[in-house]
């Protein structure tokens, strides 16, 4: 009996729906999560011990170790995460990724849980149609758990029957006969096979198949699943291409991590005591068949996965500050352009799920406002530098900024867009999405204003003027007053709907305004005075206005996050 094309497409189609599955059943838990995942996420910046627990208990959640380093690598671009914590999250990625060997094992090869799919899908398909979104998610993880499983049977079904066809394959025999080489080739193709699918997940589950088909021995899939812990690692290193110098580090750390953690589990695996030591836990500890057979290899081989991802993290968590040093030196910074922050850490695709996703470009929105905190600093100093030289470099700093907030609004954007595509968007996560897309186009016209503020700072120089001592005061006491309010905003962008403070920030906004019509009175004075420069106190004038509409910006932030209007806060204060 041939193996022809019809059988392949068979188990490359098997293998697809089994992917497909665990993705439905990944983004339908996910989004059931929701702020509970937030909360986890939230707990990354502890240190590198907590960052393993924190990494173990998302990639549980979302099934994919792939999801959890890319995500990873977002924050070191995005400055959330410093290289050491990152790794932290790393290591507890590759733990939580054998969690699904172990449902595959349990569920997949003990029980027959595919008789159940159609059952689950007849529980899990009105679900979807529930007002509730939370029973809504839990209906989507039911279907993709259903789906997840019938993959897996028809998977093996798909698998060519070796017992009555042992001619079939049989090339996979001589060469698992080979030692050691023959460790080195299933390691690459364990590699290969994950890069393909780009899931670690779903080659483990192939490769369980393959060994409970009796394809190929227990002792060369044990060497698959080591090289598909190496080829997982593509999907960071892929991430962090178009990032900054600090994401491509946290990637080359990861990478390091599984290829040391190979190097020494083939090692062990060709003189046989890790094999030996785990045929003793499935067969002494857990009562499970011999690993060595088909019906008790699935289960060997996801004790086998843990262990060597628990072994290697309680080795490599010690020498996490010598990865980083080592990723450190052999990944070179291009100069100031490359450690800047920058947002291009995007072009890597949305998250897994759109709540995710949101929750992605919302702190990115916080830096961006940030980076608008440099700005203001950098002219500032504008304002009081008096040699040519200082002033012209914070004029070129100024302009490069705006030129990065001109980028950073545009790729926001076009990340916000991308996100309001996705079907399953709920009418919250619509709000969020408007919110933050007119977020940034104020943060962009801040990043305007700044500028053009240097540019009429510049051209006082060139008419070979020098503001009064006077009008510097008032310029940098208004510029007081902008830091404020820009500081208010931060803290808002980074609080929860209930958190924000409304009050303070329409306070300081009013106290612009009132100091520039202050500001503007006294010029008025001036020009009946005759003490009124047109060259110089116009583009004086011209500042202390700017100022005042950085103000208005700055509060229409506020008033995007909650949806209210400065009119409807102002009242809502006169009337307390």
């Amino acid at each position: 009996m041939e193996y022809g094309l019809f059988d392949i497409l068979s188990l490359l189609g098997a293998l697809g729906f089994f992917i497909y599955g665990m993705k439905v059943m990944s983004e339908g838990i996910q989004k059931a999560a929701g702020n509970s995942l937030r909360k986890i996420l939230s707990t990354m910046t502890k240190n590198r011990y907590l960052g393993v627990a924190t990494g173990f208990l998302v990639t549980c959640l979302v099934q994919s170790s792939s999801a959890s380093t890319v995500m990873a690598v977002s924050f070191v671009n995005a400055g959330l995460l410093s290289l050491v914590e990152s790794a932290g999250i790393m290591l507890g990625a590759n733990i939580g990724t054998t969690i699904t060997g172990w449902l595959v094992a349990v569920l997949g090869f003990k029980v027959k849980i595919a008789t159940l799919a159609l059952p689950l899908l007849a529980f899990g398909v009105p679900m979807l149609f529930t007002q509730k979104s939370k029973i809504k998610y839990l209906g989507e993880f039911v279907i993709g758990f259903a789906m997840l499983f019938w993959g897996l049977a028809e998977l093996k079904s798909a698998v060519p029957d070796i017992k009555g066809n042992p001619e079939i394959l049989n090339f996979l025999g001589s060469y698992a006969d080979s030692g050691f080489l023959s460790n080195l080739f299933f390691i690459l193709a364990g590699t290969l096979l994950t890069i393909l699918v780009q899931s670690s997940s779903a080659s483990m589950a192939l490769t369980q198949t393959l060994c409970f088909s009796g394809i190929i021995p227990f002792e060369v899939a044990a060497a698959m699943i080591l090289g598909e812990n190496i080829g997982t690692t593509i999907t960071a290193e892929l991430a962090s291409l178009p990032a900054n110098v600090h994401a491509k580090r946290a990637a080359r750390i990861h990478s390091m991590f599984n290829i040391v953690g190979v190097t020494w589990a083939v090692l062990l695996i060709s003189f046989t005591p890790l094999l030996e030591g785990i045929r003793f836990i499935a067969m002494e500890i857990l009562g499970s068949a011999d690993p060595y057979t088909a019906e008790g290899a699935p289960m060997g081989l996801a004790i086998f996965h843990t262990s060597f991802n628990f072994l290697n993290v309680a080795i490599m968590i010690g020498f996490v500050p010598l990865l980083v040093k080592i990723a450190t030196r052999t990944v070179s910074s291009k100069g100031d352009i490359d450690e800047e922050y920058r947002l291009e850490f995007i072009s890597t695709g949305l998250m897994s799920t759109a709540e995710l996703s949101i929750e992605e470009a919302r702190k990115e929105t916080v830096r961006f406002g940030e980076l608008t905190q440099k700005m203001s600093k950098s002219f500032r100093n504008l304002i009081d530098a008096s040699k040519p030289k200082k002033q012209g470099k914070l004029i070129k700093k100024i302009r490069s900024y705006e030129e990065m907030t001109d980028r950073m609004e545009e790729e926001i954007s076009d990340y916000l867009y991308q996100i309001s595509g996705i079907g399953s968007l709920s009418a919250q996560g619509t709000q969020k999405v408007a919110a933050l897309l007119s977020v940034v186009n104020d943060l962009e016209r801040i990043g305007d204003i700044f500028f053009q503020m240097s540019k009429d700072v510049e051209r006082n120089y060139e008419n070979e003027k020098s503001f009064k001592s006077k009008q510097v005061d008032n310029i940098l006491e208004m510029m007081d007053l902008v830091d404020n309010a820009l500081e208010i905003m931060i803290t808002n962008l980074n609080s929860s709907q209930s958190e924000i403070n409304f009050d303070e920030a329409v306070r300081v906004e009013s106290e612009i305004n009132l100091f520039r019509n202050q500001l503007r009175k006294g010029q008025s004075k001036d020009i009946e005075n005759e003490k009124y420069d047109p060259k110089r106190d116009s583009l004086y004038k011209d500042i202390f206005h700017l100022c005042e509409k950085l103000g208005d910006h700055i509060i229409n932030v506020s008033e995007a996050i909650t949806g209210e209007k400065e009119r409807q806060l102002k009242e809502e204060l006169e009337e307390a």
